[in-house]
């Protein structure tokens, strides 16, 4: 037995309500993952090659000696604070948008790394993790003999 639905085209019509709903949803929410004191998580990019995990994190304004990285159970978590330039009297704000305080991020690796051997670099703002691959994970090529 069929079952027939009536066509109605108003309801594949979205909402003025839905429309501002995903507009706030794509541009606050998704890139940026809030936690505690209103700081913003670090945007971060991961990605694999044969012998590597990489992980680059945007940490602008804050000094190297000023973030914490930890591998542990196959979690990666970025630590750190930027601190809040000295206050002054005279200054009266129009707009202050920058954050300050601590942060932290942590990420699932997709792989088994070995965390004694890790690198990390600071340069322009930018953090890069380099993470070497365990060797029970890296790809081996079997090579094929005739007899």
């Amino acid at each position: 037995m069929f079952n027939i639905t009536r066509w109605e085209p108003a309801r594949e019509i979205m909402t003025l309500r839905e429309a501002m709903d995903r507009l706030f949803d794509d541009a606050f929410t998704r890139p940026l993952t809030f936690v505690r004191d209103g700081w913003l998580a670090p945007a971060i990019d991961m990605y694999q090659t044969n012998d590597e995990v990489v992980v680059k994190a945007a940490l602008p304004g804050i000094k190297a000696d000023e973030v914490q990285v930890n591998v542990t159970g196959g979690v990666l978590t970025l630590k750190g604070e930027m601190k809040q330039e000295d206050e002054k009297k005279e200054r009266s704000w129009h707009i202050r948008e920058q954050r300050y305080g601590s942060f932290e991020r942590s990420v699932v690796l997709p792989t088994n790394v070995v965390a004694d051997k890790a690198k990390a670099d600071f340069e322009n703002g930018i953090l890069t993790i380099t993470l070497p691959k365990a060797d029970e994970v890296k790809p081996r090529t079997i090579t094929v003999k005739a007899k």
